[in-house]
């Protein structure tokens, strides 16, 4: 491990920590923390890098879901994510409610320290890779972890089809 970013928020070093895995945290201008950006700026292939993107039911009770999905595909929202969620609409969560839920700002939301109860449904495709790059709960830094962090996780659920390619 490098010494942490110190903007990194604790519960997401204490998540980390927690999982026994080995991983490594980046510093990132805030400036370039989006994906694409970040991949081009720093020499990181857009294949490792995953997204974390929060959900929201727009009809029904309200609920709220974080999906994982790689930089090369696009979430499914209107088909796996709509029927999953059992709503008749869902949408993306605004930068407000992102982070009422996760308690992350936009653009740094990431699955270790997430809150427990919200639901983390991780497309297969990234269960693939040797290693994934994510958001570290601000938009200054980076963590490069094995996907293997999402099976220790109780709330997370492995989902095939979550994400299509983007091609």
């Amino acid at each position: 491990m490098t010494e942490p970013n110190d903007l990194v928020p604790p519960a997401v070093r204490a998540a980390l920590d927690s999982s026994g895995l080995a991983y490594e945290i980046m510093d990132c201008d805030p400036e370039l923390a989006d994906t694409a950006v970040f991949c081009a700026r720093y020499g990181h292939a857009l294949e490792d890098s995953a997204n974390a993107i929060v959900v929201k039911s727009k009809t029904g009770a309200e609920k709220f879901v974080a999906c994982v999905v790689l930089a090369t595909t696009r979430l499914d929202v209107n088909r796996t994510v709509r029927k999953k969620l059992g709503a008749r609409k869902v949408s993306f969560a605004d930068p407000e409610e992102t982070r009422r839920v996760t308690g992350m700002e936009l653009g740094g939301v990431t699955p270790p320290g997430l809150p427990a109860d919200l639901p983390l449904w991780v497309d297969s495709r990234v269960m693939e890779r040797p290693f994934v790059i994510l958001g570290a709960g601000t938009r200054a830094a980076k963590i490069r972890v094995s996907p293997d962090y999402f099976r220790g996780l109780p709330q997370a659920e492995i989902v095939d089809g979550l994400a299509m390619p983007t091609d």
